[in-house]
C-alpha cells in the first residue's frame, strides 16, 4: 500500500493555494471540543453494512437475529436508536445515502442522486487526510472513482457498484479492484470466495500495518452484506430454520395501496401475494447474511484489539439504509416506513460511555461533523449535518427536533414528537398516513382519517411544506401532483441536480 498524495496540514497553506490543490482549509473557529486522549488524535474505524435495518441487531431484542459482535459494540459505546437516512430519488437508495454520509450534505444537494461527488464538496476521508490521517478503504464505493481517490490514499478489495449480481455469482464471485493511484480502475479481478471475507481480510492487513504508526488512521470498511443476493455460507444459513421464524407484527401479503414503487426490482424478489412461508424464507436468508457480516466485523474488532490500537480508536457501526423484508407487504427500501429509513448507529471509543442507548433524532449524515468534534477538530464550512458529539458524551443537546424524508416525487414524510406523517403522490392519488409511533411502533394504524387527529395532520403538513422549501425540494405540495404528477423518468431525475 502506498500514499500517493502529499499531506497538507490545515492552517499552514493559504486558503487560495488549498483550493487550487483541491483541498480546503479547515474551519478554525472555536468549537466545544470534547477531550481527546493525550498523544496523537484518535484513530477512526467505520464499519458500514448494506441494507441492514435498525432493528436487526440481537441486543436490541426486537428481532431474533444472532449478532454477537454488533451486540459487543453496543456494550462498548452509545447506540442511537433514532438514526435515519433522508431518502433518495430512485431505487438504489444506497447511492444518495452514502454520498450524504461522505459529504454531510442533504438529499437535494447531491448530484445525480449521489452517483458522483464533485471536487467542490469535501468528503469525510479527505478532511481527515488533510489533518494528517492515513485514509484507507475496502468494500463498497457507490459514488464514483474520482471521489474515491480524492478521499483515500490506500485501499484494497474495492467494489465500485451497487450490488454483486446473482447472474455473475453474487457475493461468492465479487468483482473487485486493487487500489489504483491513477484513479483509472481499469480491469479488476473476480473473487473466488465470499465478499465479506475479502473486506475483512483487507481491513485486518491494514490495521496490522498501522501498529505503532505515528499518524492516526481513518479506515472505512464498507461491507456489501446483507444486501441480496442472500446466499450466505452454510454455517450461517444453518443457524436459522425458516419454519421457526417469527413474522413481524406488520406482516402483510401485499401493501394496501400503490405507493408508486410496487414493481421495482426489490419488490419482484417474491411473487404477489407474499405468503407467510415465503416471507419466513426471506427473513431467514436475511438473518443469515446479517450473522455472516457480524462474524467478519468480529474479526476486524479482534485485530484492532490485537494490535493495541483499540484504546485510541473511535469505532462507528452503521448501515446505509434499512429494508422491509415482508413488513407492510413490501420487500425493499423504496418507502418511508421505519424499517427502511431507520438504520443502526453505534459510536464507541476512548472516553465514550459504554452500554448507552440514546433516542435523540439524528441522520446518518450527522456523522461527519460529529467525528470532527470527537477527534478534536473544528467542523469544516459547508457541512449540513449537525454534530451529536455532546450526546455521545451524555451532555444535554437536541440538534434536531424533527426529521424530513423523501423518496422520488412519490413520497414525503415528517417525524416529530413520536408522530410520523407520510404523504403520497401516485398517479393523481395524494393520500396521507399518520402514525403514533410511541403507541404503534410497527406503523399499523393510520390515524389520518380520525377527526381528533386532524390538527396533527395539519401541523405536520405545515412543517413538511416548510422543510421541503428549506431543503430545496423540487416538489411543491401546493401544486397539482406536487408539480410532478407522473413518476420521474431517469432523464427527468438526472436534471434535478446534475
Amino acid at each position: 500500500m502506498q500514499m500517493n498524495r502529499k499531506i497538507f496540514i490545515a492552517g499552514i497553506l493559504l486558503a487560495g493555494i488549498g483550493m487550487c490543490c483541491g483541498f480546503r482549509q479547515t474551519d478554525v473557529r472555536d468549537v466545544n471540543k470534547p477531550t481527546v486522549p493525550p498523544g496523537k488524535h484518535p484513530n477512526i474505524l467505520i464499519l458500514l453494512t448494506d441494507d441492514q435495518r435498525f432493528s436487526a441487531i440481537g441486543a436490541l431484542g426486537l428481532e431474533r437475529v444472532l449478532t454477537p459482535n454488533m451486540d459487543r459494540l453496543m456494550k462498548m459505546g452509545v447506540t442511537f436508536t433514532q438514526n435515519h437516512i433522508m431518502g433518495g430519488l430512485q431505487g438504489a437508495i444506497c447511492s444518495p445515502s452514502r454520498a450524504m454520509l461522505m459529504t454531510s450534505k442533504t438529499l437535494f444537494h447531491q448530484h445525480l442522486d449521489g452517483q458522483y461527488i464533485p471536487a467542490s464538496d469535501i468528503i469525510m476521508p479527505e478532511y481527515f487526510w488533510n489533518q494528517g490521517y492515513t485514509p484507507f478503504e475496502t468494500g463498497k464505493w457507490h459514488n464514483g472513482p474520482a471521489a474515491f481517490n480524492r478521499g483515500f490514499g490506500e485501499g484494497e478489495n474495492i467494489f465500485f457498484g451497487g450490488m454483486h449480481p446473482p447472474e455473475t455469482g453474487g457475493h461468492w464471485k465479487p468483482f473487485l479492484h486493487h487500489y489504483d493511484s491513477s484513479g483509472a480502475y481499469k480491469g479488476g479481478f473476480q473473487g473466488d470466495h465470499f465478499s465479506s471475507i475479502y473486506y475483512a481480510d483487507a481491513a485486518i492487513r491494514f490495521l496490522d500495518e498501522q501498529k505503532g504508526a505515528s499518524n492516526p488512521f481513518f479506515a472505512y470498511v464498507a461491507f456489501t452484506a446483507p444486501h441480496d443476493p442472500r446466499h450466505a455460507p452454510k454455517e450461517f444459513r444453518d443457524q436459522y430454520d425458516s419454519t421457526q421464524i417469527q413474522l413481524p407484527p406488520n406482516y402483510k401479503p401485499d401493501h394496501p395501496f400503490d405507493n408508486g414503487e410496487l414493481n421495482i426490482r426489490d419488490e419482484e424478489l417474491l411473487p404477489h401475494p407474499r405468503t407467510k412461508e415465503a416471507v419466513q424464507g426471506q427473513i431467514a436468508a436475511y438473518y443469515a447474511m446479517v450473522s455472516e457480516v457480524d462474524h467478519e466485523i468480529g474479526r476486524v474488532l479482534d485485530e484492532l484489539e490485537k494490535n493495541g490500537e483499540a484504546g485510541n480508536t473511535m469505532i462507528v457501526f452503521a448501515s446505509d439504509n434499512g429494508l422491509a423484508v415482508g413488513q407492510h407487504g413490501l420487500l425493499g427500501k423504496q418507502n418511508l416506513y421505519d424499517h427502511s429509513i431507520r438504520v443502526p448507529l453505534v459510536i464507541a471509543g476512548p472516553g465514550i460511555p459504554a452500554g448507552i442507548q440514546d433516542s435523540g433524532y439524528c441522520y446518518l449524515f450527522d456523522l461527519f461533523p460529529t467525528l470532527c468534534e470527537l477527534a478534536g477538530y473544528g467542523i469544516p464550512p459547508g457541512l449540513e449535518g449537525k454534530s451529536i458529539a455532546k450526546r455521545v458524551y451524555g451532555k444535554p443537546s437536541k440538534p434536531r427536533d424533527h426529521l424530513f424524508f423523501a423518496y422520488s416525487n412519490l413520497q414525503r414524510g415528517i417525524k416529530k414528537d413520536g408522530y410520523k406523517l407520510i404523504r403520497y403522490n401516485v398517479n393523481g392519488d395524494t393520500r396521507v398516513q399518520l402514525f403514533n409511533l410511541k403507541e404503534d411502533p410497527y406503523e399499523l394504524t393510520d390515524l389520518s382519517g380520525e377527526a381528533k387527529y386532524a390538527y396533527k395532520v395539519k401541523e405536520l403538513t405545515k412543517l413538511l411544506v416548510r422543510d421541503m422549501k428549506d431543503y430545496h425540494d423540487f416538489c411543491d405540495l401546493g401544486k397539482p401532483g406536487w408539480g410532478h404528477p407522473e413518476k420521474l423518468t431517469d432523464e427527468e431525475r438526472s436534471k434535478i441536480n446534475p
